[in-house]
């Protein structure tokens, strides 16, 4: 039987998402599209008739975006917003800023969906020489983390968010929702998606076909225990979502640049 509500939102797309290329740790804002996605998706729950009393955000710029944007189209301007670095996306690396279909071309698409869907496999460390290193370890919210800027990640597979978010969920998240609140975590592709291997019990093999498109809520509905009672459900038109999850699984394909 469902006892708690919790949804899940991947921000709406980004400028570097349009682009195609690895953003990560670099700091982007919504692009148009984007702010449209956050603006539709809050409309949508607010048709639903659901009620937030407590949104969960990265330190990243476009998470805490989407869920202002959500929350003022459902008049939920008041509810409150707590952010930590522990739901940022996944550290690319080195490869943050490449395009992901020319760099398909270059490597080929199994490597690029290798580094971009796998588990337990960890992208090439960036380092001191790459062009977005001083931008994101120079960025003041870095300095506000509950660990020394030193330890914070250079790179990460899937599996290293969430051994980063867990004991955030577990310390933070799951109090609130043990009080029966209703929670939105506003956040990434990925850290959404380590939260449903977690919670769903996904095996590592196939999380790698798990695709969540941008400014989709996902409702799970969870048991006393936290556990799922049912499928998670993507939240709107059925044909537009599938489109949605094409779109994003087909970024790591090789196409020409023109």
């Amino acid at each position: 039987m469902s006892k708690y509500k919790l949804f899940l939102l991947r921000h709406g797309e980004g400028a570097w998402n349009k682009e195609n290329r690895f953003c990560s740790w670099v700091d982007q804002k919504l692009s148009e599209d984007g702010v449209k996605e956050a603006q539709d998706c809050g409309r949508l729950l607010k048709e639903q008739g659901y009620k937030f009393d407590l949104v969960f955000t990265s330190i990243l710029s476009r998470s805490i975006q989407t869920a202002w944007l959500v929350l003022e189209a459902m008049g939920q301007e008041w509810v409150p917003v707590v952010k930590s670095w522990r739901l940022n996306e996944r550290h690319y690396g080195s490869l943050i800023g490449l395009n992901r279909a020319e760099m398909a071309l270059q490597h080929g698409e199994e490597k690029v969906k290798l580094w971009r869907r796998s588990y337990d496999v960890t992208p090439p460390m960036i380092d001191e020489s790459h062009p977005y290193f001083l931008e994101i370890y120079n960025d003041r919210r870095y300095t506000t983390c509950d660990v020394p800027k030193e330890n914070l990640p250079r790179a990460e597979s899937l599996k290293e968010v969430l051994d980063r978010l867990l004991p955030y969920w577990g310390s933070t998240v799951v109090p609130e929702i043990r009080k029966g609140r209703t929670v939105l975590i506003s956040a990434h592709g990925n850290s959404c998606r380590a939260l449903l291997k977690y919670l769903e019990g996904i095996s590592d093999k196939d999380i790698a076909s798990v695709t969540l498109p941008t400014g989709i809520p996902v409702l799970l509905e969870l048991d006393e225990n936290l556990k799922p009672v049912k499928p998670r459900q993507l939240l709107g038109d059925q044909a537009k979502i599938q489109a949605a999850i094409k779109k994003v699984e087909d970024q790591g394909k090789a196409r020409p640049s023109t």
